[in-house]
């Protein structure tokens, strides 16, 4: 088994690494929230700050009762004993796929980590493309066939993964799709993990949103963190919804995360059982948080769609999935080192996502747009129009002339590299 750093980490520092050395590189590359803690989150953060025991492994109880709270207001009631909390949603995932066994399905594209860990553990990921117009979901259309051939060839295929809204496509599949996968999971006797740690950030509140959980409550763990509503990433917790009846699951799970983590870190547990309570002013900035998401993600489409880009729009958090096979440069690959190499701009291959190497399929993040400053990032929360802030406005027009330049380079034209590709000081 051959282990290599995440796409989007190693992306993350390979970026860092070009900026430090003076050149301008628009990072579309990481998920990041982009965005300042809450003052609320930090006091109570330096409240708890001497809580230095380990606590239980699945998390304390106050954290475990809040989570509960937080699915039973989203309607799924919710027994906190069978809530597990973890470093991460990131870890919880992993300690799943241990704890349940078998092969996995998963959505193609589908984020980089989840065939990743697949692998980590000795399963063999099954990649089934999603619905046309959806993502983060496999095709159940096309998953029976694909779990069926690999029973048939010995296989045990005990799970399906799905993450609504998705990464890397911020499409959410839709009501009835969900309800054809949960048909599915009931007829071959998979478990389903829906990953919802975009729940919060979508972009249409209206937008109709079913988990599985919802229709298969019996079969359905939910994972869920604070890393993307909260921007909370660096501080590193998530909790899991087991099913109804999961406690024999719920054993297995902290038996894997006793060996692992042991215990989630005590004082971040303290804040984010606050902040699994919906208060007011943290409701209120995830609000903020989820229309300048939305907004600044929709004037990137624009932009590539200028182009000629073929781009879902975007319904949740803060990703896009163009594709620029119109232009014939080649695969992503091939595209992704064209963006960064020739016109400044960095962003994912297709291929990490367990897409097709030679599509030219690309993921942008748009959250570090926002600025490279608290004070920058916090404008660009409370302005009425983001898109108009100098910061976020110059980071715009930066990837109009290097998408531009893209384009006509396909077309043959000669270029002058625009001013911004000179080395220069960047914002975001």
């Amino acid at each position: 088994m051959s282990v290599t750093l995440s796409a989007t980490l190693a992306a993350n520092e390979d970026i860092e690494r070009r900026r430090r050395a003076g050149e301008r590189v628009l990072h579309l590359a990481f998920g990041e929230a982009g965005l300042p803690v809450h003052p609320a989150l930090r006091d109570k953060l330096a409240a708890a700050s001497e809580r230095n025991g380990y606590g239980p492994v699945a998390g304390a109880a106050g954290l475990r009762t809040a989570a509960a709270g937080y699915w039973t207001r989203r309607g799924l009631p919710t027994d906190p004993d069978l809530v597990v909390s973890g470093p991460g949603s990131k870890s919880l995932l992993y300690a799943l796929l241990l704890a349940i066994g078998g092969d996995v399905v998963l959505p193609m594209p589908s984020w980089v980590s989840y065939a990743a860990q697949a692998d980590l553990v000795g399963s063999r990921p099954i990649l089934v493309p999603a619905p046309p117009g959806e993502g983060g979901v496999p095709d159940p259309d096309l998953v029976a066939a694909e779990v069926r051939r690999a029973r048939a060839q010995g296989r045990t295929v005990s799970s399906v993964l799905v993450t609504l809204p998705d990464n890397p496509t911020g499409r959410l599949a839709t009501p009835e799709t969900i309800g054809r996968l949960v048909r599915l999971a009931r007829e071959l006797d998979l478990m389903i993990i829906s990953d919802e740690i975009y729940r919060d950030l979508m972009h249409d509140a209206a937008l109709p949103y079913t988990s599985p959980a919802d229709l298969a409550p019996e079969r359905t763990i939910i994972t869920t963190g604070l890393s993307k509503s909260l921007a909370l990433g660096g501080w590193r917790i998530g909790v899991a919804r087991l099913p109804e009846g999961g406690h024999a699951l719920r054993r297995k799970l902290l038996a894997v995360a006793s060996e692992i983590w042991s215990a989630p870190a005590a004082p971040v547990q303290e804040a984010a059982a606050y902040a699994f309570g919906d208060p007011s002013e943290l409701t209120e900035r995830i609000a903020r948080s989820r229309l300048l998401h939305g907004t600044v993600a929709r004037a990137v489409r624009d932009r590539f769609v200028e182009i000629g880009a073929d781009v879902p729009m975007p319904q949740g958090g803060f990703y896009l999935y163009p594709d620029l096979s119109h232009l014939r440069l080649g695969g992503s690959a091939d595209i992704t080192k064209i963006l960064l190499e020739e016109h400044g701009i960095g962003v994912l291959p297709g291929h990490a996502f367990g897409d097709d190497h030679a599509a030219a399929r690309v993921r942008v993040a748009v959250s570090l747009l926002y600025g490279d400053t608290t004070e920058e990032r916090l404008a660009a929360l409370t302005s009425s129009d983001p898109l108009q802030l100098p910061w976020i406005a110059d980071n715009l027009n930066y990837l109009s002339m290097g998408l531009k330049e893209l384009s006509l380079v396909r077309h043959g034209a000669v270029l002058e590299r625009h001013p911004a590709l000179v080395p220069a000081p960047c914002h975001g």
